[in-house]
């Protein structure tokens, strides 16, 4: 068997090398973001924009997560090949070291310097799939922490940006809730301060009320009087009484 077929083939660690991320990406894509953003409107737009990048950080991260553990299955599945031929390669060796001990045995020298050739061919076979088992193995082992990293930096974000978002989320609701009951007091304060004016008024008319009742009253009275008067109910002062009373009165003085 011949390693010629591996030539056009990516090592594990190209593989891992194209999957890498470049970890200051970010950090510069944040800094552009924010740079300048000196005043307060400019500070907000850098605000969204940098909730917006690390959205759009944590979906390229996601994708290359997912790139990563493709490159992972392909690579796992030729070191099982690799694996597999290795074996095949001892076994083969193994078996034509028994031909070779068996043609020493029997003092068959020639054919076992020929069989001894052939297995000199194999061992550098099977020392071609050894390095290729020992590369896709290494090459593994790195893709498999990368993809732990991956998945450590997207769960860090997206915990961070939940928290960011739930914190705004809460802050509007009591805005809003602060902003109803500034609302509701103001209208309370001018329900009361129409209730009192009513109360006044109504206050004010109780007493007009009050003033034409005991007025109709008087006036009844007066009238009633006159009434048993002219009906002979009640005498009439006597008028030549009363002017001598009043005579006398100035004569006194």
């Amino acid at each position: 068997m011949s390693t010629k077929g591996q030539r056009g083939r990516k090592a594990p660690a190209e593989v891992a090398q194209e999957a890498a991320p470049e970890p200051s990406a970010l950090w510069r894509r944040l800094v552009t973001a924010v740079r300048g953003g000196v005043s307060e409107l400019g500070e907000a737009i850098a605000d969204s924009q940098a909730l917006r990048i690390l959205d759009e950080e944590i979906r390229d991260n996601d994708a290359e997560l997912r790139r990563v553990r493709t490159s992972l299955a392909e690579t796992m599945a030729r070191c099982k090949v690799a694996q597999e031929r290795l074996a095949a390669a001892n076994a083969k060796l193994e078996e034509y070291e028994g031909y070779a001990l068996k043609a020493l045995k029997s003092g068959e020298e020639a054919l076992a310097r020929e069989v001894a050739s052939h297995i000199a061919l194999l061992e550098i076979e099977r020392d071609g799939h050894a390095g290729q088992v020992r590369e896709l193995t290494d090459g593994i082992a790195q893709l498999r922490r990368m993809a732990a990293q991956y998945e450590a930096g997207i769960n860090r974000l997206k915990q961070q940006v939940d928290t960011v978002r739930a914190t705004e989320t809460v802050q509007r609701a009591q805005v809003a809730m602060a902003e109803r009951r500034r609302d509701a007091d103001g209208r309370v304060r001018t329900a009361l301060d129409s209730l009192a004016r009513i109360k006044r008024r109504q206050a004010e008319r109780d007493a007009r009320l009050d003033a034409v009742e005991i007025a109709e009253s008087d006036g009844f009275d007066a009238s009633l009087e006159a009434r048993l008067k002219r009906a002979g109910i009640i005498a009439e002062e006597d008028r030549a009484e009363a002017v001598l009373s009043r005579l006398k009165h100035r004569q006194g003085e």
